[in-house]
């Protein structure tokens, strides 16, 4: 058997009592299945949901609080008694955990993406059980990423798992809400996402989680493009993850659609962006259809103070449709000199070994 490598997300729905309180039982179980999974031969790292949950009665709250202060605070706390949890199941099991706190920083930083990359295969192939949640107590712009479906993708994405199990409260997306809705339909398999298909997981999800269907679609839209499965499952039933590895489980199940190398992610999904190099419709056609670096003679207007090295915008210059994102072989001020220029012919702005293009649809 080929080991492979499973991200398995963990929703707050997925660990909480109805008073929203963390449910140890449900712990036990999960940690129970990922064991299982462990013993079977694979890897396995869980992006865990639960911190505010997890501490928002020791500091005295009644209910969840809703202020970003309060929540952080509530996290301070949880983040230590959720990983106690974990910590003393698996170690029962005879699996060491780790506990790795990220913030949007941490992808949008390369030296920092590469550090989290490398501190996770060691991990991985120490034989530890990686624990990730967001830096709830420092992160800013409402404790987000996004949010833990964004991050689990991030991470499937950055360690090229071979599939994302995103466990949630329903088995799946359908095309209604099935709580509401008689005639909604389980939708089995995903080719490819398209507008109707995030039309369909329009609206929020449980009363204790942050999440909804539709940031699970947005998230499976990242790993897929990544190249990794996505499958959305529900924690009702006591062995999904154990039946999802082995592809029994019911769910909802999006196929990779790409492939891209972990330098080419950060380029793609997030670097920030120095600037915009505006495109005719010719060397759109090169880029999209005939696989070809973008050369000088194909830029009509340059935007932004850019330098050789940084990541750049590549639009087409009539309607401003991005055709996609790629380190530039050059300064601003070289460029902007060379437009217009018939002499430049071999002038590469930016090669196409460092160029991912746009997904157009």
């Amino acid at each position: 058997m080929n080991k492979k490598l499973f991200i398995i997300k963990i929703g707050t729905s997925s660990l909480t009592s109805k008073g929203g309180d963390i449910d140890r039982e449900k712990i036990m179980n999960i940690v129970r299945q990922v064991s299982d999974v462990r013993d079977m031969g694979h890897d396995a790292v869980i992006v865990t949901s639960g911190s505010i949950a997890a501490g928002f009665r020791a500091l005295g709250y009644t209910t969840r609080p809703t202020s970003v202060a309060a929540k952080q605070a509530s996290a301070a706390v949880g983040q230590g008694l959720l990983m106690e949890e974990y910590t003393r199941f698996f170690s029962e099991r005879g699996y060491v955990t780790a506990q790795i706190l990220l913030t949007r920083g941490d992808f949008t930083d390369n030296r920092r993406y590469k550090n989290a990359f490398s501190a996770l295969e060691i991990l991985l192939s120490r034989g530890a059980v990686p624990i990730i949640n967001e830096n709830d107590t420092i992160a800013v712009e409402e404790l987000r990423v996004g949010d833990n479906d964004t991050l689990s993708a991030q991470v499937a994405a950055m360690l090229h798992a071979d599939r994302l199990i995103l466990m949630t409260d329903t088995d799946g997306l359908y095309t209604k809400n099935p709580s509401k809705y008689d005639d909604a339909e389980h939708i089995p398999v995903i080719e490819r996402i398209t507008p109707e298909i995030e039309a369909y997981a329009g609206g929020a999800g449980s009363a204790n989680g942050t999440g909804g269907m539709i940031t699970k679609v947005k998230g499976a839209a990242l790993a897929t493009r990544a190249g990794v499965p996505v499958l959305i499952c529900s924690s009702k039933d006591d062995n999904i993850i154990v039946n999802a590895v082995n592809g029994t489980a019911k769910g909802t199940l999006f196929k990779a659609d790409g492939s891209l190398k972990t330098r080419l992610q950060w380029m793609a999904f997030y670097a920030p962006s120095k600037g915009n190099i505006f495109i005719d419709k010719g060397a759109a056609e090169a880029l999209m259809s005939h696989g070809k670096s973008l050369l000088a003679p194909g830029v009509c207007a340059v935007e932004g103070d850019f330098s050789e090295g940084d990541v750049v915008k590549i639009l087409t210059s009539g309607d401003h449709v991005q055709v996609g994102r790629g380190v530039v072989g050059i300064s601003r001020l070289e460029l902007a000199g060379l437009i217009g220029n018939h002499d430049s012919h071999s002038e590469i702005v930016v090669h196409k070994d460092n160029l991912v293009l746009t997904d157009l649809g």
